[in-house]
């Protein structure tokens, strides 16, 4: 709920407080005061577009501050942190906690947007700077907006669709989330045996291509860096003889020539001397001798493998021949496929991968169009459950919306929802009942709205079956009828009462008062009847022009400053007694209705269960 909206620096408004009633909020005003100003700051607030010609003159930015009271549970920033089952949207507690926001003192959280006259934008949420869809996300899951320009999105047929499936709720949510994931599936599949069907042959020839390349390697069966192993030794093969002469060098001085008479100087036998002369009774000298002991040790191993080597140094012309065959062989590979060995046999493990893939059998394709037709037939039987659930929620909002209009001055008017199926012969199609429909991303189903404005007439679209007045009266039907079915705490109501008055206008402020009862009401309005059924009532006053730039200001009415503004909204002007004594009557009227009087023609609230019920009246 929103308890309180501050509006800066914005349009008209220079700095205004905006306390809002728990229950049914009237803003009213002057044409021109700013009143619209409030309506564009609630859109800042919930992430929508900046425009900086919104920025007041001379002002260097606009802020828009809004204060959320959010329930107490364990979805709250401060609550327990468990997180329970993913079964639907975030509530605000839940996105603030997502974002790190920081509650107020009082356990409120606070949401700013700030516009500057550059255009620049920022968004804050509990003291933190946040992406600007995370004040969107709290903005959905805490108000929502109904207003002329929603109402009149109504007109569309896809948006008309959109308003059956909000009222219908869960059951319509949950059917279209597996026709649409079914559907997903469906098209691949369909897609992919269409590919496979037309382009055999090319993925014939391809397939042909990638067998001979692993023909080709299997029967050479590189080992990974085995080309690298080749190089190696095909150059030990290649300097056998460089390779023995290092070799006997190093071992004759070491260890003496093999073939040698015992007399030329080696390591081993100057180390070995060198270990006699420290035999000493010095025991400095004597310490050094163990040293001595480990450097004759590893001399004589390295003489061993010296000894070792040598005798395996053997020429092998048929090693090298074969090494360097192999060698061929295998750049042959390298030449084709990849770099080296390695990449060879990475190209191979992708084409017997993609091989798999471009299975063009008969079994393969009859394989595919089988599981097309298995999608294709259960996605007509979702599709089939969809419409007979919009179905079944047609009646019951025909009936909500028929049942507003009885008390909008509009006895003799009935809406029909229709719920019809687009015929097409395209891919995207299914049968249905014989005939081909079209299979959108929202099911087979078109749904419009159909007027009846008195009996006898012809149900007609109500863009054209409803004059001007009539259509007004008709969205606002649309409008409370939705936001009877609403969860969300916080409705907001700009001017859907235009184009209205007398006993339509008294008709509109009870459904309003009665929508309070189980949600946070602000109603924008310029009609008196409406006014008067509010819990508060707010006024944007229109002030002075200072250098060309008005200034307009919001303040609380009490109950005799109500009375004068109702005056002036009833006649123009607070200054007549009769003016004034009308405006008493309607408060007191208003007053009388709402504590319990009945109405015939309660408003409807849908239920998780599909059902209706109605809320109970609020004393006083």
């Amino acid at each position: 709920m929103l308890s309180e909206l501050r509006i800066q620096g914005l349009g008209v408004i220079e700095d205004a407080t905006l306390e809002l009633h728990p229950g049914l909020t009237a803003v009213t005003g002057e044409t021109g005061a700013g009143k619209t100003m409030v309506i564009t700051g609630l859109h800042l607030l919930g992430g929508g577009r900046a425009d900086s010609s919104r920025v007041r003159r001379g002002a260097s930015r606009a802020v828009v501050e809004g204060r959320y009271v959010l329930p107490v549970g364990p979805d709250t920033p401060e609550g327990d942190g468990e997180e329970g089952p993913d079964d639907g949207p975030r509530d605000a507690a839940g996105i603030a906690r997502d974002a790190d926001a920081a509650l107020d003192d009082d356990g409120s959280l606070i949401a700013a947007r700030t516009v500057s006259a550059d255009g620049r934008s920022r968004a804050h949420l509990g003291g933190r700077s946040v992406p600007l869809t995370v004040l969107s996300d709290v903005a959905d899951a805490s108000l929502a907006v109904h207003g002329q320009h929603e109402a009149l999105r109504l007109l569309r047929p896809a948006e008309q669709r959109a308003v059956l499936d909000r009222f219908a709720g869960a059951s319509a949510t949950e059917a279209l989330a597996r026709y649409r994931s079914t559907r997903t599936r469906w098209r691949t599949a369909v897609a992919e045996l269409a590919d496979r069907r037309e382009r055999t042959r090319e993925m014939a020839r391809e397939a042909d291509l990638l067998r001979h390349g692993l023909t080709e390697i299997e029967a050479l069966d590189p080992r990974s860096g085995e080309d690298d192993e080749l190089v190696a030794e095909a150059r030990r093969l290649a300097d056998v003889d460089d390779l023995r002469s290092s070799a006997l060098t190093a071992l004759a001085a070491v260890a003496g020539p093999p073939d040698g008479t015992g007399d030329e100087p080696d390591a081993t036998a100057l180390v070995a001397e060198a270990r006699r002369a420290l035999a000493t009774d010095d025991p400095r000298l004597t310490a050094l001798e163990p040293r001595l002991a480990e450097a004759a040790t590893l001399l004589t191993d390295v003489a061993a493998e010296l000894s070792g080597y040598l005798e395996g140094l053997e020429a092998d012309p048929e090693r090298l021949a074969w090494v360097l065959e192999r060698q061929a062989a295998l750049k042959g590979l390298t030449r084709k496929y990849a770099a080296d060995v390695d990449g060879v046999l990475a190209w191979a493990d992708t084409a017997r991968e993609r091989l798999e893939s471009l299975d063009v059998s008969d079994e393969a394709i009859a394989a595919l169009a089988a599981e097309a037709e298995r999608l294709g037939a259960e996605l007509t039987e979702q599709a089939v459950a969809l419409t007979a659930v919009r179905a079944e929620a047609a009646t019951r909002l025909a009936e909500a919306v028929s049942s507003e209009l009885d008390g909008l001055a509009m006895a003799a008017a009935t809406v029909q929802v229709q719920v019809g199926h687009k015929e097409s012969a395209g891919a995207d199609s299914l049968e249905i009942d014989g005939r081909r429909v079209a299979a959108g991303p929202d099911g087979v189903d078109e749904v419009e709205l159909l007027l009846a404005p008195h009996a006898g007439a012809p149900p007609l679209p109500i863009a054209k079956g409803a004059s001007g007045g009539e259509l007004s009266r008709v969205m606002l039907a649309v409008e409370v009828v939705l936001a009877g079915a609403d969860t969300v705490p916080t409705l907001v109501f700009d001017e859907v009462d235009a184009g209205v008055g007398g006993r339509a206008a008294v008709e509109i402020g009870r459904r309003l008062a009665r929508l309070a009862e189980t949600h946070q009401v602000v109603v924008v309005t310029h009609l008196a009847q409406v006014a008067a059924y509010a819990d508060r009532q707010l006024v944007v006053d229109k002030g002075s022009a200072t250098e060309g730039v008005t200034r307009s200001s919001v303040r609380t009415l009490d109950d005799s400053e109500r009375v004068v503004e109702l005056a002036r909204m009833l006649a123009g002007t607070e200054e007549t007694e009769t003016g004034r004594a009308h405006a008493e009557e309607l408060l007191a009227a208003a007053a009388e209705d709402r504590r319990g009087v009945p109405d015939p023609t309660p408003i409807t609230k849908g239920t998780k269960s599909g059902g209706q019920r109605k809320p109970k009246r609020r004393a006083g």
